[in-house]
């Protein structure tokens, strides 16, 4: 059986689509068989948007399992969160058909990234959020932060929350887009390096540069290979 990670972001614009494809491509190009999943898509009809823009950073045309719905269990008309958007649908999400999904596509591939929806706390349900899934399910997490104004307060924030309900942090993503501040950036990242050394010191960081139209760059993956 393969290894899931579940890519969450610090909040909805962390780039977490673009960085689930990004890790998918360069573990692919080292020979990983991975595939990438999404947990409740919102604001599109047909197979889910972000799966698309995985496969395009892949290099891969749509899957048999993008197409049977298997990647992405759920997909909601309105672009909101998750629990709205299924209120609008009228749909009933079954937390088990997303879990059995991701047992099928475990046992198919090496490594399954499960994309989830903004960030830990999105609600699932009114009663029910993200971050409730990934405590139940048990799965390493890969948290997307940026180099925006306010990523410090959002990342250390998220980090608190993974210490507090006991989420193995698989690597901490620094996604440099924007990278409207050099400053800003330069710092940023410094805080985030001495926060994981002081709490989680054998957890990677691992940095995206800003993407520039489909010039996707090689991103180092040596943290999540050979894990089980």
């Amino acid at each position: 059986m393969g290894t899931v990670y579940f890519v969450s972001g610090i909040d909805t614009d962390a780039g977490k689509s673009v960085v689930t494809g990004l890790l998918a491509r360069s573990l692919r190009r080292k020979g990983v068989n991975v595939i990438t999943q999404k947990f409740i898509q919102t604001g599109c009809r047909g197979i889910s948007e972000d799966i698309l823009k995985h496969r395009e950073i892949m290099g891969m045309e749509p899957q048999p399992e993008d197409e049977d719905g298997t990647t992405c269990p759920y997909v909601m008309t309105y672009p909101a969160s998750p629990h709205l958007a299924t209120e609008i649908d009228r749909v009933t999400l079954d937390m088990g058909r997303i879990a059995g999904a991701t047992g099928k596509l475990r046992a198919m591939y090496d490594t399954v990234l499960l994309e989830g929806a903004g960030g830990l706390y999105v609600p699932v349900t009114r009663e029910y959020f993200t971050i409730d899934y990934v405590c139940e399910q048990k799965l390493p997490l890969i948290l997307v932060t940026s180099s925006k104004l306010g990523s410090i307060n959002h990342t250390l924030m998220s980090l608190e929350l993974c210490r507090a309900r006991g989420i193995e942090l698989a690597c901490l993503v620094y996604n440099r887009f924007p990278n409207d501040s050099e400053w800003i950036t330069n710092d940023s990242i410094t805080i985030f390096r001495q926060y994981l050394k002081e709490h989680f010191p054998t957890t990677a960081l691992i940095e995206v540069p800003v993407v520039h139209g489909t010039d996707y760059p090689d991103v180092d993956v040596s943290a999540l290979e050979g894990r089980k």
